[in-house]
């Protein structure tokens, strides 16, 4: 019985509240969103779009996220672009990631909440 997907995502938050609503404003995640961008107060699950996901175990040392951060989330997105810019006008610091882009898999970014907990955005490549 193979596992069939990402589940759940859980953080550690100080103001978990602030943080849910932040996440739900920017970049859009969470309960009632359904991939397309529109917003159904109906669910109570965020209904991801069916596509590869990636799980990696990093050494404890790594440099790729804050040290005392146990994870990151990475959210996949379409239009990454599109997307920074609109993080940027609700005043948000994203931008590309240039140097962890590759053809193979993609192009990357990186945001922090409040609380300095890292989100990796991620538009996969063209048909991944």
């Amino acid at each position: 019985m193979p596992v069939t997907g990402i589940g759940s995502v859980f953080l550690r938050a100080k103001d978990p509240e602030a943080l849910g609503a932040r996440q739900d404003a920017h970049p859009g995640a969470g309960p009632g969103h359904n991939g397309t961008g529109a917003k159904s107060s109906e669910s109570g699950y965020w209904q991801t779009q069916a596509r590869p996901s990636i799980f990696a175990p990093f050494k404890a040392a790594t440099g790729y996220w804050p040290k005392g951060k146990a994870c990151v989330p990475n959210l996949r997105a379409t239009e990454l672009s599109a997307l920074l810019a609109w993080l940027r006008a609700a005043g948000i610091a994203a931008g590309p990631r240039a140097e962890w882009d590759t053809p193979q898999s993609g192009k990357f970014s990186r945001v922090h909440d409040p609380e300095g907990n890292p989100t990796g955005l991620w538009e996969p490549p063209e048909g991944g």
